[in-house]
């Protein structure tokens, strides 16, 4: 795994040490992680673009917000998501994919907390449980 602080590892980990709320950007890949403070940085776009990457590149992300009370998952699915047209088996496997890669990403920087999806990130979800 790589890892990429906004603006450097050494304020992220101070962020943690007090528990502020951080972005986090894990690749679906689970290969690339990128942290910053959210008072850094905002929203993961932002992230994105400073740590150089495009903004376009979000769709090659799982978008978190965590700290020791949980990890919030933007669940936003890209229609593009590994070249599956079903829309809901591309939801149930980018569900799949991003419960264990951000798992992964969680305990690789020392995060043992539950992941939640907020519910107004829900829809496509939910959508799941209709059928």
């Amino acid at each position: 795994m790589v890892f990429r602080y906004y603006p450097n590892e050494s304020h992220v980990k101070e962020a943690m040490q007090a528990d502020d709320p951080l972005l986090m950007l894990i690749s679906y890949d689970g290969q690339e992680i990128l942290l910053a403070n959210i008072d850094d940085a905002f929203e993961h776009h932002i992230l994105l673009k400073k740590l150089d990457y495009k903004e376009t590149e979000i769709d090659r992300f799982f978008r978190v917000i965590v700290n020791r009370e949980g990890a919030d998952w933007t669940f936003v699915c890209p229609s593009t998501y590994k070249g599956i047209s079903s829309k809901e088996k591309r939801i149930e496997v980018f569900y799949s994919d991003g419960i264990t890669q951000i798992s992964k990403a969680l305990q690789a920087v020392g995060y043992k907390v539950d992941i939640h999806i907020p519910q107004r990130y829900r829809r496509h979800f939910d959508m799941l449980k209709d059928t």
